[in-house]
């Protein structure tokens, strides 16, 4: 396989270490540090290009010619609020005024919402900024060129932003030596967790499910206390290099492994990233194996999990479910807890963080969340100078991360954001337009709950170790048509066998490697 990385000086890096992951030539042991020298850089330069309201200047003011109209077309992944078109409409109204533009916000949807970003980027609809993360591939989009080089672009029209971002940050998402998105620089962990009703474990006495095997216990005690209820949510999802159960997210309470998502079954430990080796028709795989194969009997999540398109955070907040074993990390878990309490304030929310359990943890890398303007774009000179303006101009940031103050929110005297109405009222909850990654976190809004998350993210600095893999690109040309041959595969026999819904676990597992192999597998892992 096939990978280049260019610093800040279009200096060709070999990647066979991964101790020099980031591009920019920030050494992975040092990052936590350079984060937080960078954070603080960046909170220097947004004060100084705001106003004492938060106000950055408009564009104008620099001498760019704003005369033509332009229409934006902003799109983020997942579901929108209800009251995403009067937040719409009062954006508008400053944008015109700033930026003589408007932008329609649009979603591509929870559902299949893989398979829509990738025909965003390939179809060439117009489209001016867009949502990047390592989760939807970035690398891979910015290594294709479906993204613009955003370091011109920055130096004309965006200055501020690139001062606030930073040279560390930027340079830590380029791709061949470009810079194709616009990174967060919030400070946060989203290593998975275990979510669940820590009022049910209270009033079953079932014990704290602070490893694997307490997980099945608790599990088991819920379905007995109460066997009518959903006991999981789980789905079929796409990690990025196929599709996979989501419930395979509870293995990171087992493996030291680099990352779960590593692709094409092949798994690294941390502590010696270079020893790259399968996991796909291991002894340990087969075990796994029969582990779902014992969840899925005994009632963990319901036969048609793998056709559910809910989000797993929706079916938990409407009470169809009592754990989510994926992909609850701790914004999500104090959010979800939040929201769950704005219904009925007697609600107990566990968690229990995996990483606990292994000792790894990692805190995010820049390409984690972040927006970039595609190649299809047709007005990317006023795409940076409105994304400039949702990150540091602070009525637009409070207004697209916690709607209109008086109606969808208040601060209390202490200074924490206070959600007015219930879930179920509430029109824009917080962060409800999926805004990760134009947090400032000088203007940034915690409820009282979110104070669980900071307790977590203050436990994981304790023990944190840098993401050495972060900034890895696939080039998979040399394997495209194995590549796809896998993927079905993965559908057809890998998801199903995940989700414990095979009747013979061994014969399932010999029958998936077999066409796994068929399908180009060892070539794939080779490459």
């Amino acid at each position: 396989m096939r990978k280049e990385v260019r610093g800040a000086a279009g200096k060709r890096r070999g990647i066979a270490r991964p101790k020099t992951a980031f591009a920019g030539g920030i050494a992975a042991g040092l990052w936590v540090a350079a984060v937080l020298a960078s954070a603080l850089a960046a909170s220097c330069a947004a004060r100084g290009t705001a106003g004492a309201d938060g106000r950055n200047d408009s564009g104008a003011a620099r001498g760019i010619d704003l005369s033509q109209r332009v229409d934006l077309v902003f799109y983020m992944v997942g579901d929108p609020p209800r009251d995403l078109d009067v937040i719409q409409d009062k954006i508008n109204e400053m944008a015109l005024e700033d930026l003589n533009c408007t932008v329609s916000f649009n979603y591509t949807t929870w559902s299949d919402y893989m398979q829509r970003y990738n025909l965003l980027l390939t179809s060439g609809q117009p489209i001016d900024l867009i949502f990047t993360c390592d989760w939807l591939n970035y690398n891979q989009f910015a290594q294709k060129g479906a993204f613009m080089d955003l370091e011109p672009l920055l130096s004309s029209y965006a200055p501020a932003l690139r001062d606030y971002v930073g040279r560390e940050y930027l340079d830590a998402v380029r791709v061949n030596g470009r810079i194709c998105t616009v990174p967060s620089i919030w400070r946060e962990y989203v290593s998975d967790g275990f979510m669940y009703r820590e009022d049910l474990r209270n009033k079953y006495g079932l014990p704290v499910p602070d490893s694997l095997a307490k997980i099945e216990l608790y599990l088991e005690g819920i379905r007995k206390a109460e066997p009518r209820r959903n006991i999981t949510s789980e789905i079929a999802c796409d990690n990025g290099f196929g599709p996979s159960f989501s419930a395979m997210s509870v293995l990171n309470a087992k493996y030291s492994w680099v990352d779960l998502a590593m692709p094409y079954g092949l798994r690294a430990e941390y502590g010696d990233p270079s020893n790259i080796r399968p996991y796909w028709g291991t002894a340990d795989f087969l075990e796994d194996m029969k582990t779902f194969k014992r969840w899925a009997d005994k009632g963990f999540w319901t036969r048609s999990a793998l056709s559910n398109k809910n989000p797993l955070n929706d079916t938990f907040i409407n009470d169809n479910s009592v754990a989510i074993l994926s992909g609850i990390n701790p914004v999500k878990y104090s959010r979800t807890m939040s929201l769950m309490q704005s219904r009925d304030p007697g609600i107990e929310i566990g968690y229990f963080p995996y990483g606990r359990a292994t000792g790894l943890v990692k805190p995010v890398h820049p390409i984690h969340n972040g927006f970039a303007i595609p190649r299809s774009s047709r007005h990317p000179d006023r795409a940076i100078m409105f994304y400039e303006k949702l990150v540091l101009d602070k009525r637009y940031n409070l207004l697209t991360q916690y709607g209109i103050e008086g109606t969808h929110y208040r601060v209390d005297g202490e200074g924490y954001y206070e959600m007015i109405g219930t879930v179920d009222t509430n029109g824009f909850s917080r962060e409800a337009m999926n805004g990760w990654a134009w947090r400032n976190p000088n203007y940034m809004l915690y409820d009282r709950q979110f104070s669980a998350a900071r307790e977590l993210f203050a436990e994981f600095d304790s023990y944190a170790k840098p993401d050495i893999f972060g900034n890895f690109v696939e080039d998979y040309s040399g394997y495209q048509a194995e590549r796809a041959a896998l993927y079905q595969v993965q559908s057809q026999f890998l998801v199903p066998l995940e989700a414990g819904m095979t009747d013979d676990v061994d014969a399932a597992v010999r029958l998936f490697m077999e066409r796994a192999r068929e399908a180009g597998l060892e070539k794939i892992q080779a490459a």
